[in-house]
């Protein structure tokens, strides 16, 4: 009697013409970090291959991930002078606006822009909220969020997401963009982003670490999983076009749940944590770094992910051309 396989017999061709999960370039969102200044090109020591632009130098860094086949990118602000109400984070003049005006004087449409909406990178203490006593106050923080918001879009952002994990800010971001006629401009939401060990190089990279406590007021407690989905269908009624899972590795659980509830595209975003320990492991020899992102990214998508923020987009983007994950 003949012992059947179970694997799928066939050439290399016809193994990756039936694969059950495909990632593709449109599929995939490239963080870039702008500080204030001119003339700025710096690589990341927390976060190695990463570099930190100023607005006049961000053109080349799109253009590097244009060619790659990248061309949906995340903008992350660091202003040189910070305050208790974070407005360099709103200034018309500010470090994200400048590069949003200047990439879409370059590239157009062929970039899509989005920016992080919140306060935390702009603020002395280091929190995303305003603070009021000895606690973040979220109420009076929406305004500010909603200014910020407007503020990007008026300067060439195609997308806002808000970040902040502040109550209610999906529902104040959309009121303020239909007021001011950006109906159109949709919203990516941090819908659940859990307070996550797996942040620190980013706080390094943004200079965002909070100056006092944690964020484990507002950001969500890892034990959790309901809440997040409550959380994810709060803002889903608030009005959010796309909602972010985060981090991603940590929470394939919470994709795949959220896949099954809600019909929304679905965002993970593969932080700076998972980023750095790949690129460390690869670095020491202990891991295979290019098979390692290959494969953690390809189960991001398995889990139920639509989109994928990652530093290795680029990276991500040749694999595809390989054929490795496409």
């Amino acid at each position: 009697m003949e012992i059947r396989t179970r694997r799928l017999r066939g050439s290399e061709a016809l193994r990756r013409m039936t694969r059950e999960t495909r990632i593709s370039f449109a599929s995939l969102i490239y963080p870039i970090f702008v500080r204030e200044g001119q003339g700025i090109e710096e690589e990341l020591p927390s976060l190695p291959g990463q570099i930190r632009y100023s607005p006049d130098t961000l053109v080349k860094g799109v253009e590097q991930a244009l060619r790659a086949g990248v061309h949906s990118f995340l903008l992350f602000g660091i202003p040189t002078t910070k305050d208790e109400i974070g407005s360099g984070a709103y200034d018309e003049n500010g470090v994200v606006q400048q590069a949003l005006r200047n990439v879409k004087k370059a590239f157009g449409k062929e970039a899509f822009l989005i920016t992080d909406v919140c306060l935390c990178e702009y603020t002395v203490h280091g929190h995303c909220g305003l603070i009021e006593g000895d606690r973040i106050d979220n109420d009076s923080t929406l305004p500010l969020l909603a200014k910020t918001a407007l503020s990007h879009v008026r300067a060439g952002g195609d997308l806002v997401a808000p970040s902040g994990m502040m109550d209610g800010t999906v529902a104040a971001l959309r009121k303020s963009l239909d007021a001011e006629g950006f109906a159109d401009t949709p919203i990516m939401s941090y819908a659940a982003k859990y307070a996550s060990a797996f942040y620190g190089p980013f706080r390094d990279a943004a200079g965002s670490a909070p100056q006092f406590g944690d964020r484990k007021t507002y950001q969500m407690d890892y034990h959790n999983g309901r809440e997040a989905l409550k959380r994810m269908q709060i803002d889903i009624d608030e009005g959010a076009d796309i909602v972010i899972v985060k981090p991603a590795l940590p929470c394939l659980d919470i994709i795949s749940a959220a896949r099954r509830q809600f019909k929304l595209p679905i965002a993970a975003y593969s932080v700076s944590g998972e980023y750095a320990m790949l690129k460390l492991a690869g670095a020491s020899g202990f891991l295979d770094e290019y098979g390692s992102m290959c494969e953690s990214a390809v189960g991001i998508f398995r889990a139920g992910a639509d989109i994928l923020i990652s530093y290795f987009a680029k990276e991500l983007a040749g694999a595809i051309r390989k054929g490795d994950i496409g």
